[in-house]
């Protein structure tokens, strides 16, 4: 595991080699990360793994620590990681920084999805594509979005919400992406929103793009999902199949009041 230093930043050990009983060697794995706010002490010793291909519902009840934990995959400087890994196909993501994290092909799409004022939709998209590690050219994200080929020429932050998710999600499609992290991608929008979303992650998903999903809807979450992860606290209290989550009443009031 990586090292604290006396100004609390972390040093990450060298990579070791992938092999049996390395961790690093699965596709995406988190290694009891702890992560903080000042000294604010929210990510609390998480771990898990997640196979190419897998949707996983990150679940809990409000400050259980899902937002700040997705921050700390994308390597965003709030909240600071101070120990633990972060592994995706061997590659040691605990040491890199925000930007690296993004050209390895994490791509986080936050809860307010950061749409840019004055820039038409295929603007937005084209912008995502000027760093190197690009994804989907624009004719393929229009395939899979229709509305946002109608939209093209709109002011982005003019779109309904709805849409404004759909452009979020599609600028992270636009750049290289092996794992996607949806921060409340349902929140304000109408159901018939949410089944196009979803349609969107069921397609991707047979191309080996991971996701990784927070969302206050739980029940939605956990049908598209096929594993969940559940944090009290800022820490797994569960960890298993969303089958299991959603056969099992007594966990679902517990820990997520449903």
């Amino acid at each position: 595991m990586g090292a604290i230093t006396m100004d609390n930043q972390f040093v990450a050990e060298e990579t070791p080699a992938a092999g049996i009983g390395d961790r690093s060697a699965e596709f995406f794995s988190l290694r009891d990360i702890h992560a903080y706010y000042g000294e604010s002490y929210i990510v609390q010793g998480v771990s898990f793994d997640i196979r190419k291909g897998e949707i996983l519902a990150l679940l809990g009840r409000n400050g259980a620590g899902k937002t700040s934990t997705l921050r700390t995959i994308a390597r965003l400087d709030n909240p600071m990681l101070r120990s633990g890994e972060i592994w995706i196909e061997g590659k040691p993501v605990h040491a890199m920084k925000a930007y690296e994290a993004a050209r390895a092909g994490i791509q986080l799409v936050p809860e307010d999805r950061r749409i840019i004022q004055g820039l038409t939709v295929e603007e937005n998209l084209t912008l995502a594509q000027v760093a190197p590690g690009q994804g989907w050219a624009l004719e393929r994200i229009y395939e899979h979005f229709p509305r946002l080929a109608e939209r093209r020429r709109q002011d982005g932050v003019t779109l309904s919400g709805g849409e404004q998710q759909m452009l979020a999600i599609a600028r992270a499609l636009a750049r290289e992406i092996k794992l996607l992290l949806l921060d409340e991608p349902y929140e304000g929008l109408a159901p018939v929103i949410v089944e196009e979303i979803e349609r969107i992650l069921h397609e991707i998903k047979p191309l080996g793009i991971t996701t990784i999903i927070v969302e206050q809807n739980a029940i939605a979450a956990l049908r598209l999902s096929d594993r969940a992860v559940i944090l009290d606290t800022g820490e797994v209290a569960f960890a298993g199949t969303a089958r299991e989550v959603l056969d099992n009443a007594e966990l679902r009031h517990e820990y997520l009041a449903i």
